[in-house]
């Protein structure tokens, strides 16, 4: 079962909880360890729920709101918004007595990451690239990086979801995105009615990474295969522009999920998350109902203005 028509809500999976967020307030829940219980085991005490209200960026300033440039600064707000909810997490799973994870610590591990995913998935695939062949040809270049980078994603995920310690996190991954969908058809949010639904969601990050790798292959043509300063340069500064021009189709994506020719471009990434989702169950469910209630209980994502759905695309 799936829903057919999108809602402004959006949301990510986060340790042992869900984070969700509408167009004026986000709220991460977390399913706390019960008393006595050993560091380690899957946690069975009260669902925890932090809400904070919610001024998007792209309210701030017109030049926000344009093509492209809406895609790069609402992603920038989401990907802020998720390391704050996973600072959550991470603290509310911490045996009572200990200290939390300090600002500093937290704040080393975010650039650590997003360094880590620069040079993976858009240096690594560019140097090999360069040392596979000689060959002058800027097209054929393009398309073996490219190949290459899509090659590394596809394995990156694929270990991933063979990690035990990330199951559960994929299950989280999973009910957030039947609760978006339970809501998004209308339907009262009960784990019940959630479950229905398919772990799957045409707006996912998942998918929205895909695209990214396809994007890349025409933004990077028409460099051709320059020298390794230029090939760097341009791989990090052209970062914003296919993430931005990725915003704007997965968002036209989601708005057409019902045609067959939108079905057909979404089944690749579709099929993608299915390495990072698993099926949750009734418990991890009400976690990401206790989230999104949050939500709801201060605001009607559904009653937004068009101006307030912006940068709502790519969150679930």
């Amino acid at each position: 079962m799936e829903a057919v028509k999108d809602a402004p809500v959006g949301g990510q999976a986060v340790l042992e909880g869900v984070m969700m967020r509408g167009v004026s307030t986000w709220a991460v829940a977390v399913r706390k360890p019960a008393p006595g219980q050993e560091p380690g085991e899957v946690p069975t005490g009260e669902i925890d729920v932090v809400s904070e209200p919610l001024v998007s960026w792209v309210k701030k300033h017109r030049v926000y709101r344009l093509p492209v440039i809406r895609g790069v600064v609402a992603l920038a707000e989401s990907l802020t918004i998720g390391f704050k909810a996973l600072g959550i997490s991470a603290n509310a799973q911490m045996p009572e007595g200990e200290e939390e994870i300090g600002k500093g610590t937290w704040t080393g591990t975010v650039v650590f990451a997003v360094l880590f995913a620069v040079g993976l998935f858009f240096l690594l695939p560019a140097t090999l690239a360069k040392l596979v062949g000689n060959s002058d040809n800027g097209l054929a270049f393009v398309v073996v990086e490219k190949i290459i980078r899509i090659s590394i994603f596809i394995g990156y995920l694929w270990l991933i979801a063979r990690m035990k310690d990330l199951q559960r996190v994929f299950q989280y991954h999973g009910a957030e995105h039947k609760t978006i969908s339970c809501y998004e058809a209308g339907l009262p949010l009960t784990p019940e009615n959630a479950q229905q639904f398919s772990r799957l969601h045409p707006r996912c990050g998942t998918s929205f990474l895909l695209i990214v790798m396809i994007v890349a292959i025409f933004v990077f043509a028409p460099l051709g295969r320059p020298d390794w300063p230029i090939l760097f340069a341009s791989r990090v500064i052209g970062i914003p522009i296919v993430a931005g021009l990725a915003f704007e189709l997965i968002k036209i994506f989601g708005k057409n999920r019902t045609k067959r020719w939108a079905r057909i471009l979404m089944w690749p990434g579709m099929q993608l998350q299915k390495l990072t989702t698993r099926e949750p169950d009734l418990t991890q469910l009400a976690v990401a109902i206790a989230a999104l209630e949050a939500v709801l209980a201060v605001e009607n994502p559904k009653a937004a203005s068009d101006e307030d759905k912006i940068g709502m695309e790519v969150v679930a």
